[in-house]
Formats: structure tokens, sequence, C-alpha cells
């Protein structure tokens, strides 16, 4: 990262009550580099189907951004073609994985990249799995919602449905887009970035986070601000885990938190690695 902003990522994957993990994560903020990467693909396709479809996304997402980031800040004037190309090349591998095996036809994955060069924050997104940035005490969604559910949600802002039908509509999580070897609707990626500084922190998560509200993760954040991205891990961890909700969904995430290099607490977390937090 630029010199006086330090990133300190951790991620975890949880299975929810489900019996099969269809996510996949990772955060990449290796020492001394320019760039950072996060990537995270939410599989949808049943058990085996979804799973195998979040690691094709992942590891051909992830693999596309690795060979670019030697170019380090040469990367920025071309990385949201990047970002476009290597979602692209990951949906033709899925489309080619169907042929190879019919019995997985309808697998398909979710997709949020995040490309960090030096304090600018550039993502691809595509389905409903946010990219969030708390900043200044409040949390708020950068990525757009591929799903019903913000479509449903205007309805009941502007009175032409309850709030109560709103929540509990069967459509409420149908997809709009989504990487499944097929055309892609919507894609999600601004050309121009966004300027992260000192305090911010990041999350890119599956929609099993949003079992949450978010203003119970605005209030976790808040409260656990200034600790260490693990510790945030394990606390948002916990809230999910004490909703003891029989129809949790898969939870994966990464928290990236940005602070000053001067700071006392950063000093001694600088030689930290990015940790992975599994469950269940």
């Amino acid at each position: 990262m630029q010199p006086g902003l330090h990133a300190d990522a951790a991620s975890a994957l949880s299975k929810g009550q489900r019996s099969y993990q269809e996510d996949a994560v990772i955060a990449d903020f290796a020492r001394g580099s320019d760039v950072g990467l996060i990537v995270l693909a939410d599989g949808m396709g049943g058990h085996a189907a979804g799973d195998v479809a979040s690691k094709i996304v992942l590891t051909e997402v992830y693999s596309a951004l690795v060979f670019q980031r030697g170019e380090g800040a040469g990367l920025e004037p071309h990385v949201t073609d990047l970002l476009h190309t290597a979602a692209m090349e990951a949906n033709t591998c899925l489309k080619e994985h169907v042929a190879a095996y019919p019995d997985t036809r309808g697998m398909g994955a979710t997709l949020v990249a995040s490309v960090i060069i030096n304090r600018n924050l550039y993502w691809i997104s595509i389905g409903d799995s946010p990219l969030l940035l708390f900043r200044d005490g409040k949390l708020r969604q950068l990525n757009e919602d591929h799903s019903m559910a913000s479509q449903i949600d205007f309805m009941v802002k502007t009175g032409l449905i309850g709030a109560d039908e709103g929540e509990n509509h069967p459509d409420r999580n149908t997809l709009t887009s989504v990487l499944f070897g097929g055309d892609v609707a919507m894609i999600d990626s601004p050309q121009e970035p966004l300027a992260l500084r000192a305090g911010d922190i990041l999350i890119v998560a599956s929609d099993g986070l949003q079992f949450l509200t978010y203003d119970q993760i605005e209030e976790c954040l808040r409260q656990n601000q200034h600790r260490p991205s693990a510790d945030i891990v394990e606390v948002l961890l916990h809230e999910v885990d004490s909703l003891h909700d029989p129809d949790l969904d898969n939870v994966s995430f990464s928290v990236v938190c940005f602070q000053d290099v001067s700071a006392p607490a950063v000093l001694k977390e600088q030689e930290r690695r990015p940790e992975m937090r599994r469950v269940g």
C-alpha cells in the first residue's frame, strides 16, 4: 500500500446451518506491494455444484489479478478492463464445466473482486454479495445489489406494498445477475475509484452476513473500529452465531482496516499476515 496507509486484513468462512460450504473468499495484501486483492464468490447449484462454481470463479479471477499485480501502480490505468476480462473468463470456465458435466447445469456464483492500488479502490460486482464501507461511524454499501431485494425495498418505500410483505417476499433473494456460463445481465464496475483513507473499514461479504441488519453490523464496527481486523471478524461471527437462526446461510467475509502507519497500534501489527478463520 501507499506510504502512510496500512491495510490489516482478516477473513472468515462459516457453513452457518448448511451441511456444505458454497462460499469462497481470499484477501491478499502482500507485504511491500502497492496492490491489495480481495475476491469472494458465493456459489449456487446445490451440494457439490455450488461449491465447484464458487471455487472456479475465485480461482480464475484471483489468478488473473495476481498475474498482473507485479505491475504495481502501473496496473491502475487498465485495472477495470482487467477485472471485466477476469470475470468473463471465469464465466467461460463455468460454461465449459457445465458442458463437460451436464449434471451441474444450473450452477453459478456471485462475484465481488476488489483491487486496492495505493489508496484507490476498484471493484467488479455481479450478484448480491455486498461490498461495504464503514467511514466516520456510518456503514454504506458501495456496490449494486443484483437481486429483487432492492426493487422490493423500493416498492415498500413508495407504499406499493407493506414492510412485512416486502421483508418476507418470496422473490426477495432472486438474483437478477450472476455468473453461470451464459450472458451476464448486469455488471457493476465503476471506472472511477473510491479514495480510501485512514480509519476506513472495508467488508467484502456473501449475503449470509446480511442475516445481521446493517444497523447491527454498523454498531459492531463502531464499538470495535480501533481493534485489529481479526478481532472484528470474531465479533461479527459471534453476532451471526448469536442469532440462532435455523435458516442461516453460509457466511463468508473479509474485513480490511486501513490505518495511518504512524499509529502505534499499526506499527505493532505491521508484520501480521492476513488471517483466515473457518467455522464449521
